[in-house]
């Protein structure tokens, strides 16, 4: 007797996120053997990239800016070389010197009632600027040039997790699945029933995240950014907790930003760019890059899409 497949599922908190993981077998000892080697591979990537770890590269680059270049595994040195290629072609709007910011200045929850001066805000970005990240590609070194100078992954480290995870499972014979880090998932395969998986595009006006559109997918990811879930609401305009690289200031204008994409890492990336370029710039970028789609709701509830893209209303 054969059991036909079902979808074994892992939730965990990893990287500071909840990741929860769906594979499709028939064995349930074969799929958690599998979610627990992907597990790990979250866990091993978490220790590489982590700002928490003294001993993390990451940490060990940040602590030497200004002073000398560190060499890096050619994971982390690829992964900074992708970022620094996405800086270019966002126009500085990704860029994961961000890191070198003072969050002192913000605080986005009830007690922020006011933003800083632009001077302030101005001298608070001085430090981010990835045309002075500097890699030597022989000696597989990554230098910060100016001291102070930090960079951080939160932008795409947890669409590169879900990749590596994916990448475990499929390496193991998972035909079928999907990674999702806190909203930033890669899908491969069908369901169980044979048909594309279902995504759900959050309401950013509503509390319990319920969908307002849904999305048939496989092999595909997609990731979201967005104000909705952390913002400061200042004389009645809202301001999401990312800030423009450029100016200093929190981005306002758009509610979410949802990238569909070949893979997490990329999605993950071009979110957040999308929210700082605003509605006509950002969506002008997507519809220039193949096999990327974009949708978009502005503050006042207007919704935009990128030229290749149809959205199916859920079923009343």
């Amino acid at each position: 007797m054969t059991t036909s497949p079902g979808i074994h599922k892992r939730v965990q908190r990893l990287m500071g996120n909840r990741f929860e993981l769906s594979v499709v077998s028939a064995d349930g000892t074969w799929a958690n053997d599998c979610l627990d080697a992907a597990i790990d591979e979250i866990s091993r990537i978490e220790r590489v990239l982590t700002t928490f770890r003294e001993d993390s590269q990451t940490n060990q680059i940040n602590a030497n800016a200004g002073i000398r270049p560190v060499q890096v595994d050619a994971e982390v040195y690829g992964l900074i070389e992708r970022s620094l290629r996405l800086s270019a072609l966002t126009q500085g709007a990704f860029d994961i010197t961000y890191g070198s910011l003072d969050k002192r200045f913000w605080n986005f929850d009830t007690t922020m009632t006011a933003l800083p001066d632009p001077k302030t805000a101005r001298r608070m970005v001085r430090l981010i600027n990835y045309r002075n990240v500097l890699l030597d590609p022989d000696q597989q070194t990554v230098f910060l040039k100016e001291k102070g100078m930090r960079i951080g992954f939160g932008g795409i480290g947890k669409g590169y997790a879900a990749e590596q995870a994916k990448r475990v499972l499929r390496e193991r014979g998972v035909e079928s699945g999907i990674v999702n880090a806190a909203g930033d998932l890669t899908t491969w395969g069908m369901q169980p029933n044979g048909k594309p998986w279902t995504i759900g595009i959050a309401d950013p006006n509503l509390s319990t995240r319920e969908a307002f559109s849904y999305l048939a997918i496989s092999n595909m990811a997609v990731a979201t950014s967005g104000s909705y879930e952390k913002y400061a609401l200042i004389n009645g305009k809202r301001y999401a907790h990312t800030i423009d690289p450029k100016t200093g200031y929190p981005v306002s204008g758009m509610k979410s930003v949802t990238i569909i994409a070949p893979n997490a890492e990329l999605a993950d990336a071009l979110a957040t760019p999308v929210l700082v370029m605003g509605v006509r710039v950002g969506l002008d970028l997507i519809n220039q890059m193949r096999h990327i789609a974009c949708i978009i709701i502005d503050d006042n509830d207007v919704l935009y899409t990128s030229a290749n893209i149809r959205l199916t209303a859920p079923a009343i």
